[in-house]
């Protein structure tokens, strides 16, 4: 069976694709905003890891809406759940018999809930699946560990291919640097170099 995963190049979506290869053929899907090339960091992942990769444009429409409301918040919560909705929708519209994700049981953002997954199963004939549901931040990053080789640091010295670096430069252009430092906090982001070689 065909599976999309929405993939970012960071820990957790590369652990989810190694934990569903088994039984699965995982094609690492990256959902970007056409704002900048930084998906090609989750290109250079997959074909480190093996993985076949592909990339969907999201409307213009999806950046400039999420970038807006958080903008209003004054926090990038709300954005970056729009986005990742939208994104999962667009991973859905693909040729694939199930849909994944890399959202971990303590994430606080982005979540899916149990009606939102239904709905997205439902209206587009898709199993969606979240191999990390039932792990804490502990536990992910055991396994990590022991079968990656990861770069951490601050998020925007990170290499990346999420959402946030792309809402980033968009946020400052639209509203200048000052407002990329008001809606976001400082926090760490990983990005994954390859397998570690004992695995």
């Amino acid at each position: 069976m065909d599976l999309g995963l929405l993939y970012s190049g960071g820990k957790d979506s590369t652990l989810a694709a190694l934990l569903l290869d088994d039984f699965y053929d995982v094609t690492l899907v990256t959902a970007h905003l056409g704002v900048t090339d930084d998906w090609r960091h989750a290109r250079e992942t997959a074909e480190t890891t093996g993985f076949a990769f592909e990339t969907v444009e999201l409307d213009d429409d999806d950046a400039t809406e999420a970038v807006e409301q958080m903008v209003e918040d004054g926090y990038p919560r709300n954005g970056i759940q729009q986005v990742h909705q939208r994104a999962l929708e667009a991973v859905a519209e693909m040729d694939f018999d199930a849909i994944a994700d890399g959202t971990r049981r303590d994430d606080r953002v982005p979540t899916v809930s149990r009606a939102q997954a239904q709905s997205l199963e439902d209206r587009h004939g898709v199993d969606y699946i979240v191999p990390l549901a039932g792990f804490g931040r502990g536990a992910v990053d055991r396994l990590v560990e022991a079968n990656l080789s990861v770069e951490s640091g601050p998020s925007e010295e990170v290499r990346k291919a999420d959402y946030e670096a792309e809402l980033r430069a968009l946020l400052a252009r639209e509203h200048g640097e000052n407002a990329v430092e008001d809606v976001f906090p400082d926090h760490e982001q990983t990005y994954v170099t390859g397998l570690v070689a004992d695995r």
